[in-house]
């Protein structure tokens, strides 16, 4: 019976090829922009990076003091981070670092714009960083405040050339000397907890990061010994912010929490209002409308091509075929009009893909179609074909016979 639909199918496509052109270009270009916003997701949210233990860790990236009249929020400061959780007994290891900045350095009077951050030594320990030459600063190089650094595969291309290796040469970053230690794997600017071009450690930073000051530019890490314990890790840090203690009398309400990555990523600063449901909203939104269009272009579409198939279906309802079976032919036809459309929209990706990833817009983002990428392809088309086919089919099986038969 399928083989039957399947020729009919494709009959019908090439009977109407104005109308089946139509189809096909509102299928194919409708997948071929979620296909390519789906790999970009995946890629941002997927890729682990150098978070490679990310299934035992929280992040601690946001505060927010608020009171009656008044709120103010931002990353912790380190004094916080350290003070507070490091107190904590359930984590095996724990890493404060700094966000990105940015400064110019220049070499052979050629201006070059760096992004730099500080850690600690455990940063290195709690991430796993490719590296490329060299190995990082070590806790006796951050105690003693030794102007180090490690560098990034693009920043040593940059800054040296094509050299060797860079170990033991000297960078220079917001005025300041440092001798490199180790060159790391790039990282894209999208992750941008981990995101940077040299990093540094905390010690030699220009700011007083001792100051006793809640907010400031820091971030934390807190990796498990195991996933089960994960849950722990995250009541003790939620019980150790019940007993903080409020810092300006303006405030009378403390936030901050140890998040999954996902949620620490879209962490919107807002106690109110939560980065997930914020993100899933607009994306859900955005996929929505964007289908929408093409749906009801394809409706019309399967609208007309039923009505020039009028005598057809006078036909086969005379000689007792039901209005079931009509309704399943039509969606099946439908269904291989979409995964058709489908399969054309899956190579338009492909090719802008390899588009994007040759302009480089973002770098170091290289962007894929994984199975994934492919799964959700797959849905969305299965639902175009629903959605497209579903009322066209009961259209089509409500036709009296005789005035089908007539309409010819």
């Amino acid at each position: 019976m399928l083989k039957n639909y399947f020729k009919i199918a494709i009959a019908v496509l090439r009977r109407r090829k104005f109308f089946t052109f139509i189809s096909l270009f509102g299928i194919s270009f409708t997948l071929t922009i979620l296909l390519v916003l789906t790999a970009f997701i995946d890629k941002v949210v997927g890729d682990n990076y150098p978070d490679k233990k990310r299934d035992r860790s929280l992040y601690i990236n946001r505060l927010e003091e608020s009171g009656k009249d008044n709120m103010s929020s931002g990353g912790p400061s380190y004094y916080f981070l350290n003070h507070y959780a490091g107190s904590m007994k359930t984590p095996v290891k724990m890493t404060i670092f700094s966000g990105s900045k940015g400064t110019n350095t220049y070499i052979n009077n050629k201006k070059i714009a760096v992004d730099y951050k500080y850690t600690d030594a455990n940063y290195w320990d709690v991430l796993e960083y490719d590296f490329l030459e060299g190995k990082p600063f070590n806790q006796q190089q951050v105690t003693n405040a030794e102007r180090v650094a490690v560098i990034s595969e693009d920043m040593k291309n940059e800054y040296f050339g094509d050299v060797p290796s860079v170990v033991g040469k000297y960078i220079e970053a917001d005025n300041v000397k440092y001798k490199v230690t180790g060159v790391v794997k790039n990282i894209p600017v999208t992750s941008y907890m981990t995101y940077s071009q040299i990093y540094l450690p905390y010690t030699v930073s220009k700011t007083d990061y001792k100051n006793k000051g809640y907010l400031g530019d820091y971030s934390a890490i807190l990796l498990a010994a195991t996933t089960a314990d994960v849950p722990k890790m995250q009541a003790e840090y939620e019980h150790i912010m019940q007993r903080v203690p409020m810092e300006n009398k303006g405030f009378n309400v403390l936030y901050s929490h140890a998040e999954g990555y996902i949620a620490s990523y879209v962490n919107t600063g807002n106690e109110k209002q939560s980065g997930v449901t914020l993100v899933l909203t607009i994306l859900g939104t955005f996929v929505l409308l964007f289908m929408l269009l093409p749906t009801l272009n394809l409706v019309n579409v399967n609208i007309t091509r039923i009505m020039e198939r009028s005598s057809e279906i006078g036909v086969r309802k005379a000689f007792g075929a039901s209005s079931k079976t009509l309704v399943y032919q039509f969606i099946v036809e439908n269904i291989i009009l979409t995964l058709l459309g489908g399969l054309i929209g899956l190579i338009l990706s492909v090719i802008a893909i390899e588009v994007l990833n040759s302009a480089n817009l973002i770098p170091n983002l290289v962007l894929s179609v994984n199975f994934t990428v492919l799964a959700i392809g797959l849905l969305i088309c299965l639902i175009f074909g629903l959605l497209s086919g579903v009322y066209p089919a009961w259209r089509m099986s409500k036709l009296n016979v005789v005035t089908a038969l007539k309409a010819q």
